[in-house]
């Protein structure tokens, strides 16, 4: 489903990235483990196009996404590809069934049937009598969960998190983690995850081991 190719990429002189080569196929769960300036969420932000490399193809089904427009890139990225950050970014003047439709508005949607979309989001994720709830009047364990349905709001071919878990404690940690897996099993999601939570990387189908912009091992 995505390949990269050669990915190198430096920030002046500091080389980050060093040549790698990835495969990750449609509904794999994939962390990426490795050091803190391993290259981890550099990589991440190649793989969704925020960043691009500086040499090296990043392609989606075979076409090369880096070859498009800025404007048909933002397209693409919209309807194909979802975010999860360790914080959750839910807006906090909007409802989180508000938060969680905003990507489908952004594509065009038509506004009632986004809601609608939001509405079961919430429920896949058991939030669903916190639709009509502000950020603020809810946990952190539940506006990440929040944040997880926002990123499956318009069908996304993939979705990538960087340390999705990592403000969270314990208990929301693990509930978060089996959410993944069981939108694997009931949406047929694909999920790459960088992560420092050795637990949640024993659990993927693969563990990308980096270090110092290589890819050492793939376990």
């Amino acid at each position: 489903m995505i390949t990269l190719t050669d990915i190198s990429k430096s920030f002046g002189a500091l080389q980050v990235l060093r040549g790698i080569s990835l495969d990750v196929n449609k509904g794999e769960v994939i962390s990426i483990v490795g050091p803190s300036g391993a290259g981890k969420t550099t990589l991440l932000q190649i793989m969704g196009t925020l960043d691009a490399p500086d040499r090296g193809k990043v392609l989606y089904d075979g076409k090369d996404v880096l070859s498009l427009s800025d404007k048909a890139l933002s397209t693409f990225r919209n309807q194909n590809i979802g975010f999860v950050f360790q914080m959750h970014r839910l807006l906090p003047e909007f409802s989180l069934a508000e938060n969680v439709a905003m990507p489908a508005l952004i594509g065009g949607a038509d506004r009632s049937k986004a809601h609608a979309r939001a509405v079961e989001l919430l429920q896949c994720v058991g939030l669903a009598d916190r639709a009509g709830h502000k950020p603020s009047q809810c946990s952190g364990g539940e506006c990440q969960r929040a944040a997880v349905a926002r990123a499956l709001i318009n069908e996304p071919a993939v979705v990538l998190a960087d340390e999705p878990s990592g403000s969270l404690d314990s208990q929301n940690r693990k509930a978060l983690h089996q959410l993944f897996f069981d939108l694997r099993r009931d949406l047929g999601a694909t999920f790459v995850i960088v992560t420092h939570d050795e637990g949640l990387a024993a659990d993927c189908d693969r563990v990308i081991h980096m270090r110092d912009g290589l890819i050492e091992k793939i376990k």
